[in-house]
């Protein structure tokens, strides 16, 4: 963008030690839109003060976190909530300058993959077997416990980089899959895990009308890809002593698989510096309201 007078006297404002005054200055800045973050960038290499650059990486994330909050605003409004585009709108949030086109061909090049080994002969535990014999045997996916000291492990294209996610992520990567190869498996809603349900081919979750488990084949953990009988599942339940009501069977909406990962990853923000991150993280994750 080229500095005009205007943008020049902003500039020059930026180190105001009032408050209040580098408020109104921030704020006029941000309604340039991100156009300006060229020349933001260049006035971070020419200041020698941390504490300006500090403010000036401020201002910087403000307007990517601007720009965003629209992106997710569009995505919510969209016919059709891609699962894929939404995790990356999420990595966004800390890697605003990714490239997306290399995540999305890298997912293409395992769907591709797994699509060669299948064909309609195979039973949805064989087609299971195949999957999670591929993304988490032959491409080495691995996964843990969500550590919220380890931010990256929630942002798609960090695990497809380090092949090492959380439960949430390895899920996430595993429904993409099932969706792009028109497998009907979806995660579902079981308390404190990411558990993928395998549906019978006809299941409908808004015209099905009885209980949503007798419609399910069997599940798949989607951080480490073994599959889990009905009672397995039903030994859980004992086990944690929570009822097996009909909603926890339920495929979870796209919608809201992206909220919850929002609301995980504002988890890895708590600290007092980072307070803003996680104040941002819920606020977009709040925009996807069912």
């Amino acid at each position: 963008m080229q500095e005009t007078k205007e943008i020049h006297a902003l500039f020059t404002l930026i180190d105001d030690p009032d408050e209040e005054v580098y408020s109104t200055i921030s704020e006029r800045i941000v309604g340039y839109g991100k156009g300006i973050i060229p020349n933001l960038e260049h006035l971070w290499e020419n200041t020698p003060s941390e504490d300006v650059q500090s403010r000036i990486e401020m201002i910087i994330h403000r307007l990517h976190f601007t720009d965003l909050t629209t992106d997710f605003t569009e995505w919510r409004e969209s016919a059709y909530h891609d699962l894929l585009f939404g995790a990356l709108l999420v990595s966004k949030f800390q890697y605003p300058e990714l490239q997306t086109t290399p995540v999305i061909q890298e997912i293409e090049k395992i769907r591709r993959n797994v699509w060669l080994e299948l064909n309609s002969f195979l039973t949805p535990l064989e087609q299971a077997n195949v999957l999670s014999s591929i993304l988490y045997n032959y491409y080495n996916l691995k996964g843990g416990e969500i550590n919220y000291e380890k931010s990256d492990e929630f942002f798609l294209h960090k695990v497809l980089e380090s092949k090492k996610g959380n439960a949430i992520s390895n899920a996430l990567i595993y429904q993409v899959l099932c969706d792009q190869l028109e497998i009907n498996a979806r995660i579902i809603n079981i308390p404190k895990q990411c558990i993928i349900a395998f549906y019978h081919s006809d299941y409908d979750p808004a015209l099905y009308p009885g209980h949503p488990q007798d419609k399910i084949h069997f599940f798949v953990d989607g951080t480490s890809g073994q599959a889990f009988s009905h009672a397995d599942i039903e030994n859980y339940f004992k086990r944690i002593s929570v009822p097996p009501v009909a909603s926890y069977f339920k495929p979870v909406s796209h919608k809201r698989l992206i909220q919850l990962l929002l609301e995980e990853l504002s988890k890895c923000f708590d600290s007092p510096t980072n307070a803003y991150k996680h104040a941002e993280l819920l606020q977009l994750a709040s925009l996807l309201d069912e």
